[in-house]
């Protein structure tokens, strides 16, 4: 081999050197960077869907106790204002919690809230009709007491559901 050929083929390692020298940490870093981002979207994921089911699970809490509540008062008679005007904004608030977690928890989870909201739904709906005087057959305050207590099996399940999405392991 000539010293021609020798100096050619050491020029050119050199220059392929130089080239991966600088093109190799780009690449380590575009790979770097993309991890990085794809772990503070599923961070990002994380704290939506934990924010959701905070909101959710005390949306329907609130909702649930303050219709219990409005039960004992309607049989009591002594249901005011004051009390439909209270369970009218908790309603609103599980319902804009409800529509707002639809658009990001898994549909087992929705699926379980859906079973909750059936029960909340009904037993609300029956509860105006007592409170205007428009009550069907066997519709009391006293057998809708009994009826929202089937909410309380289905908040437990949803509220599992829930925070074993989230890791949290008992």
């Amino acid at each position: 081999m000539s010293d021609a050929i020798a100096t050619a083929i050491t020029a050119a390692a050199g220059l392929g050197g130089a080239l991966l020298g600088a093109v190799l940490p780009q690449r380590l870093n575009a790979r770097e960077r993309a991890a990085e981002a794809e772990i503070a979207d599923r961070r990002r994921s994380f704290e939506e869907r934990r924010e959701a089911y905070t909101a959710v699970n005390r949306a329907s809490e609130q909702f649930h106790t303050l219709l219990k509540d409005a039960l004992h008062r309607i049989r009591d008679g002594v249901y005011a204002e004051e009390d439909r005007t209270r369970l009218e904004d908790s309603r609103r608030e599980y319902r804009d919690c409800y529509a707002a977690a639809q658009m990001i928890v898994p549909l087992r989870i929705m699926a379980a809230s859906r079973e909750l909201n059936k029960v909340l739904a009904e037993v609300d709906a029956a509860a105006k009709r007592i409170d205007r005087g428009l009550a069907r057959d066997g519709e009391t305050a006293e057998h809708l007491l009994v009826e929202v207590r089937q909410a309380e099996p289905r908040l437990v399940a949803m509220r599992t559901l829930m925070r074993e999405d989230l890791g949290i392991r008992d």
